[in-house]
C-alpha cells in the first residue's frame, strides 16, 4: 500500500537566509508510516495551491512568533523575531488545506498560527501579559525531551480519544500562547495554570495542534508517538480518498 506524502513546513534561519529542520519532525512521521517532504517558502499562490492539492497531510512546525499584525495588534518589545515569509505561505496553505479537508498537524507555533488564522489572538509574551502567582514556567531550560508539567485533557475531546488519559506530562518551549480562542477551535487540553495547550476542529479529517513538542519525545513517550500515529493514519485516509487505487489490467 502506498504511504502518504506529508508536507513539512520548514524552519527558517533569517540571519543565514537558510531553511533547516529538526530530525524529530521527519522521523516522527517516518516511524508512524508516512513520507515527510520539507517544503520551500514561496509567495507564489498557484504553487501553494498545487502543494495543498498534491500532498496528503501537512505538518506546521514550530519557530518564529506569529506577526501580531495578523491578530490586530502592534508588535511589542517582548514579542520575538517574526518571519513574514512563513506567515504568508502558511496562511494561504492552511486555508487551502481546510477547504480540501486534508489533515493538518500544528506544533507550538503551528497551534498559535491556527488560532490566529481562524480569528483568535495570542499573548505576545505569557510572563509579561499573563502574570500570576500560579503561573508555570512555559519555556524550560532543561533538556528538550524532558517533560516538565502536566496538561489536563478534556474527556469528551478528540485528544482523549487519542490518548485515553485525562492527564499527561509534556515538555514546554514557548513564550507565547492562546489568549482568545478562535470560535471554530475547541480546546483539547489545558495546563495547570489554565493555558490552552491543545486545540482541534470537530468534524474535520484531522485539524489538530499542540503547544508542546512531540518531535523531541516521540521515541521515548508513547503519548507523543500517538500524535504522530494518529496524524499519519488520517493522512492515509486522505490518500485513499484523493487517490483511489486503480487495478492494473493486463
Amino acid at each position: 500500500m502506498s504511504k502518504p506524502m506529508i508536507a513539512v513546513l520548514p524552519l527558517y534561519d533569517k540571519a543565514k537566509e537558510s531553511y533547516w529542520m529538526l530530525p524529530g519532525y521527519m522521523k516522527g512521521i517516518e516511524e508512524a508510516g508516512g513520507i515527510p517532504v520539507i517544503m520551500s517558502l514561496t509567495a507564489n499562490e498557484e504553487d501553494i495551491l498545487a502543494i495543498a492539492e498534491k500532498f496528503d497531510g501537512f505538518l506546521f512546525t514550530g519557530g518564529q512568533d506569529v506577526n501580531p499584525n495578523l491578530y490586530g495588534e502592534k508588535k511589542e518589545n517582548y514579542c520575538d523575531e517574526i518571519c513574514e515569509e512563513r506567515d504568508f505561505m502558511e496562511g494561504i496553505l492552511f486555508n487551502h488545506v481546510l477547504r480540501l479537508n486534508k489533515p493538518a498537524f500544528g506544533i507550538c507555533r503551528g497551534l498559535q498560527l491556527f488560532n490566529v488564522l481562524l480569528g483568535g489572538t495570542l499573548y505576545q509574551d505569557i510572563a509579561a501579559q499573563r502574570p500570576g502567582e500560579n503561573q508555570l514556567e512555559h519555556k524550560q531550560t532543561v533538556s528538550y525531551d524532558q517533560a516538565v508539567h502536566q496538561v489536563y485533557i478534556q474527556k469528551d475531546s478528540t485528544f482523549y480519544n487519542i490518548m485515553k488519559k485525562e492527564v499527561i506530562m509534556v515538555n514546554s518551549l514557548h513564550h507565547q500562547g492562546i489568549k482568545h480562542l478562535a470560535d471554530s477551535l475547541v480546546p483539547g487540553a489545558k495546563s495547570e495554570d489554565d493555558l490552552i495547550e491543545a486545540v482541534y476542529i470537530p468534524g474535520k479529517n484531522f485539524v489538530l495542534a499542540v503547544q508542546w513538542h512531540p518531535e523531541f519525545n516521540y521515541h521515548i513517550d508513547a503519548n507523543c508517538a500517538k500524535l504522530f500515529l494518529e496524524f499519519v493514519k488520517s493522512c492515509e485516509l486522505s490518500l485513499k480518498i484523493t487517490k483511489p487505487v486503480v487495478e492494473n489490467i493486463e
